[in-house]
């Protein structure tokens, strides 16, 4: 498998000497999650691209501090560009702010989430086929993930089908058919990272969501099989 990145954030400082940039959180989930293929990494936020995206089996788009439905050039280029890559049919996998600007470019409604921020250990109801999480048949079809947005898809793209939701996060996570998968949280983050994030946000919180967020970051999540899941959703789609 040969994988491209569009990078869309640049971390900020003290965490780049232990995370170095925002693609190599993927690179280290996805080599845990068994992925042994090659993977190229371009700064969409910076201008960068691939001169052509043939050679790739699917490509990822990050998340962002920005919003997917801003008018800032460099987002307005990434719209272009994900437009086109869905009707050449590529195959697209998007997380937070990738999910959001996918869902915006298939004709969804993307704004700010109702309820507000959605931060921390957030638990979803798994929509999909129990097996294409690890999950055995009689198991209970939750997933956590790790979670740090205000903005959302508040309705369905046309033809996707629902793969994960939550009371306060409706389209958590979609697929159109076989060529597209996208979902809010973060599969990629630890919890060094949320704790970070939430730090740095304490103040817009406010303290009882915030304490109850950090408090959430000592519970395991599903990043992993959420990776294991997106490696095969390249291969094989939606297919158990």
């Amino acid at each position: 498998m040969h994988l491209c990145i569009l990078e869309n954030d640049d971390l900020d400082p003290p965490l780049v000497q232990r995370y170095t940039r925002v693609a190599a959180m993927f690179e280290r989930l996805f080599a845990q999650a068994g992925y042994q293929g090659r993977i190229d990494t371009f700064s969409a936020r910076h201008g960068q691209y691939p001169a052509s995206f043939e050679a790739y089996d699917a490509v990822l788009l990050t998340g962002s501090r920005a919003d997917s439905f801003s008018d800032e050039p460099w987002v307005v280029a990434l719209r272009e560009r994900v437009t086109r890559l869905l009707q050449e049919q590529h195959k697209l996998l998007g997380v937070c702010f990738g999910h959001q600007l996918i869902a915006h470019c298939l004709g969804a409604p993307v704004q700010r989430a109702p309820r507000g921020w959605r931060v921390g250990r957030q638990a979803y109801d798994w929509l999909g086929a129990p097996e294409l999480l690890g999950l055995a048949p009689g198991q209970k079809p939750r997933m956590a993930l790790l979670a740090s947005h205000q903005d959302q898809v508040l309705a369905l793209p046309p033809g996707a089908t629902l793969l994960a939701t939550q009371p306060d996060c409706p389209v958590a996570a979609y697929a159109l058919g076989d060529q597209v998968f996208c979902i809010q949280p973060h599969p990629e983050f630890t919890p060094e990272v949320s704790a970070f994030l939430l730090d740095k946000r304490k103040g817009m919180l406010g303290e009882p969501l915030y304490e109850q967020s950090i408090g959430s970051l000592s519970e395991p999540h599903d990043g992993l099989a959420l990776a294991r899941f997106m490696i095969r959703f390249v291969q094989y789609g939606l297919s158990a």
